[in-house]
């Protein structure tokens, strides 16, 4: 039953990355051409489809760079101190074990979150508020844990990939590394606490400091992950 469950998430996992189809937002209304003071119509923002190297860029960001890293690092830090699993025991062997089965959990999560996005022809990318203030756009961040951009007007939806990925990269984990006597509950409980990281990290993003500094260029959190902006022509 293990052996099964596991090919099956890893053949999910392992869903191709195809591209993504454009998508637009509508502009907004213009002013009445009949009135008297001239119209000043926002300007049209076109949205341009992430590319395939933009996309596989931000799948080894997203899979293998600082954020996975880190996050490994603190969940494998906690999970030392309550000793859990026990099986792995203590010392740097142990936070060793701890460490890279969390990091292996996070590759497979975002794997599994671009395959099935590329599936379902959905942009999971992560996009900035337009909106100003802080509870504005922490909800945007909460939302887009769960939602993302679909159809050529870019309308939000909900996103059965985001909701699917931290649950298949905990239970590939719980059955291919963690001891025997872990199951399908503790896998849906780590899962919990992935979806939870994964809130976590686009609060990051959204609030995470946009200077001019090279590094934070190079590592896209300066055009956060990259991600298509209004600006750009088709």
């Amino acid at each position: 039953m293990k052996i099964r469950g596991l090919m099956l998430l890893l053949a999910i996992a392992c869903l191709p990355i195809l591209p993504l189809s454009a998508w637009a937002q509508a502009p907004a209304a213009s002013s009445n051409s009949n009135a008297a003071l001239p119209s000043n119509p926002q300007p049209t923002l076109t949205y341009s489809p992430p590319s395939a190297k933009t996309k596989f860029t931000n799948y080894l960001f997203d899979a293998f760079g600082p954020y996975p890293i880190i996050g490994a690092a603190i969940a494998a830090g906690i999970n030392q101190s309550s000793n859990a699993p026990p099986e792995w025991g203590q010392g740097a062997e142990g936070y060793g074990k701890r460490f890279g089965s969390d990091f292996g959990i996070l590759a497979i999560s975002t794997s599994t979150r671009y395959g099935l996005a590329a599936a379902f022809r959905e942009d999971t990318l992560y996009y900035r508020c337009e909106c100003k203030g802080f509870f504005p756009r922490l909800n945007h961040a909460l939302i887009s844990t769960l939602t993302s951009r679909r159809g050529e007007d870019g309308h939000r939806v909900f996103s059965f990939p985001d909701l699917v990925a931290p649950y298949a990269g905990t239970m590939v984990g719980v059955y291919a590394w963690y001891p025997d006597r872990f199951g399908a509950k503790d896998a849906f409980r780590l899962g919990n606490y992935s979806l939870i990281g994964y809130a976590a990290e686009n609060v990051g993003l959204e609030f995470l400091y946009q200077g001019p500094h090279k590094w934070l260029t190079r590592m896209h959190l300066n055009n956060t992950r990259a991600a298509p902006t209004p600006d750009q022509s088709q």
